[in-house]
């Protein structure tokens, strides 16, 4: 009787996984520092320049995902 021992994950080896890992966890760590930058930039704004590109301060949060989240 004789036994085999595969290592690959779904056709993917353990090298390809952990570089998927890698390239995801740099997408999410980009997608964060766009919208920690789109945030600090609008509150950094006045009120009056705010008004002047037609938002509020209470849709600084909504802007900053859709710009980085596309939500």
């Amino acid at each position: 009787m004789t036994y085999n021992t595969d290592t690959a994950f779904a056709g993917v080896s353990l090298a390809q996984r952990f570089a998927a890992l890698r390239a995801e966890l740099a997408e999410r760590a980009a997608k964060r520092k766009v919208y920690r930058t789109t945030l600090n930039e609008l509150r950094d704004l006045s009120d009056r320049d705010l008004n002047d590109l037609g938002m509020s301060r209470a849709m600084i949060k909504g802007i900053a995902l859709e710009a980085a989240y596309g939500e």
